[in-house]
């Protein structure tokens, strides 16, 4: 099989994962710890886990039952279990499958699984259990991606966006839209049957209709993509300001913990200092920066280079300054050194423990697109407020709860090449095409769309994504 030839689950089954093969491995972590599963999937799973099983008869026994025994190699006991026994099609792989709890020596583990691979499962290869549940029906491509964003997820706001997908997410609503847009394809294939007496079986005006709700969609998830992969990868926001403000003081306040080094000497932090702080369930890549100034040396400049580059990846700026000396004039010229376009800019006036009534003069004025907040880093004055501040300004707003988020770079590319097809849909019904031109850019649309839940994929394609599971799930 070509390794670009279009590819369903059912000639994947036949390709890659035969129906005799049976697998195992380890579907929790290495390391110390006190219990271990062990995952095996396959037809013939329940035979291979009961031949080697002392206690009840496995191959008797209900779904989703667990029994206690112990596994023998020969005479010798391994280890006391628990077998959780699936039958399909009621698991995760929709394939036989027994999960043996037993302790977490690597001895143990390491014995149990060579046992089974000696009775006819073989080790299975990273993200094969996910690979089989999709194969077999149980998760489209996307919610399979979800499971290892599931996985890999280290926030509330990551946690519920890969489940939601995992659920469905906007899957449902591509399918629906995909089989309406296959219905007008057909017709107008079925119009190239007839093509030389003229006929239009696809009404263009209903076609025009459904092309245009779908690229509503479609620029929606492409939009949400900021937000969603600001919340799976975490929100890249860059302190930066001129030597000594009190960034550092302030990356320390905000983690609450002695994470910078801190000192009175101007240009301390000559590199990038990177840290998470989780605001309200979202994390924030928090980027402490070399101060900004005529380097000194070649070290130093380029750590001020790096600033710059940390500011043009960034999703937020917080420019801190300390209010004791500079001016709005000052703190303003600064800011427009370092704004780009769409980048959200806040101020914060550091060291207000040292001014009068802890104010700055009531003359000290910024532009309107510049948010400003006093703080002192170093007494932990106003912290809170500014953690809500840093949130509000990037999600508030933006995250309801049930709103869908595309967080896949995969999926991103693949509507962006969905919209740019149904474009050239809508340009062939406004100035008409031959039906074998408008056939063309539809099967391109759904071509595309397809690629996102798996209906159209390619072996190196899935390849591609299942390689980056880890072993076991």
């Amino acid at each position: 099989m070509s390794s670009n030839s279009p590819l369903t689950p059912d000639s994947y089954r036949d390709h890659r994962s035969p129906k005799e093969d049976t697998i195992v491995a380890l579907a929790t972590p290495n390391g110390v710890g006190a219990i271990a599963v062990i995952r095996l999937s396959g037809p013939d799973a329940i035979t291979i886990a009961n031949s080697v099983f002392r206690g009840k008869d496995l191959t008797r026994q209900a779904s989703h039952t667990i029994h206690f025994g112990s596994v023998m190699d020969g005479e010798v006991v391994l280890d006391e279990v628990l077998a959780s026994v699936f039958v399909t099609p009621r698991s995760y792989t929709r394939e036989n499958v027994v999960e043996i709890s037993c302790h977490a020596s690597s001895y143990i583990i390491e014995s149990i699984i060579r046992l089974y691979i000696k009775q006819g499962a073989r080790a299975a290869k990273p993200g094969e259990f996910t690979l089989r549940a999709f194969v077999n029906g149980q998760l489209d491509l996307s919610q399979a991606e979800a499971v290892a964003d599931l996985i890999a997820s280290n926030s509330k706001a990551s946690q519920q966006v890969a489940m939601q997908q995992l659920r469905g997410g906007y899957s449902n609503e591509l399918k629906q839209l995909r089989e309406q847009l296959v219905t007008f394809a057909s017709l107008i294939e079925l119009e190239l049957d007839f093509s030389e007496e003229d006929v239009e079986f696809a009404n263009r005006t209903q076609l025009k209709q459904l092309v245009v709700d779908i690229s509503k969609m479609i620029g929606k998830l492409i939009q949400s993509f900021e937000l969603g992969n600001a919340i799976k990868s975490g929100v890249n926001t860059v302190i930066a300001g001129r030597p000594n403000a009190g960034k550092s003081t302030l990356l320390n306040a905000l983690l609450n913990e002695e994470r910078a080094i801190v000192s009175h000497i101007a240009g301390t932090t000559r590199d990038t200092i990177e840290e998470v702080l989780n605001i309200n369930g979202i994390n924030f890549r928090l980027i402490d920066t070399a101060g900004l100034r005529e380097a000194t040396d070649t070290i130093e400049a380029i750590g001020v280079q790096k600033t710059f580059e940390k500011i043009s990846q960034s999703a937020l700026l917080l420019y801190v300054f300390d209010a004791e000396s500079l001016t709005s004039d000052e703190v303003q010229n600064d800011i427009k050194n370092l704004l780009h376009p769409g980048l959200p800019v806040l101020a914060i006036a550091n060291k207000i423990d040292l001014l009068k009534d802890s104010k700055l003069p009531g003359d000290f004025k910024l532009s309107e697109e510049v948010q400003l907040i006093t703080v002192s880093a170093r007494e932990k004055q106003h912290i809170d407020e500014l953690k809500q501040t840093i949130y509000n300004t990037t999600i508030k707003g933006k995250l309801t709860g049930d709103e869908t988020l595309v967080t896949n770079i995969r999926h991103l590319e693949a509507l962006q090449k969905t919209a740019d097809a149904l474009l050239r849909v809508l340009n062939g019904i406004d100035n008409p095409i031959t039906s074998d031109f408008l056939a063309l850019d539809i099967k391109q649309a759904l071509h595309y769309l397809g690629e996102i839940t798996g209906i159209v994929t390619t072996d190196d394609l899935l390849d591609n994504i299942f390689s980056k599971f880890c072993i076991g799930k």
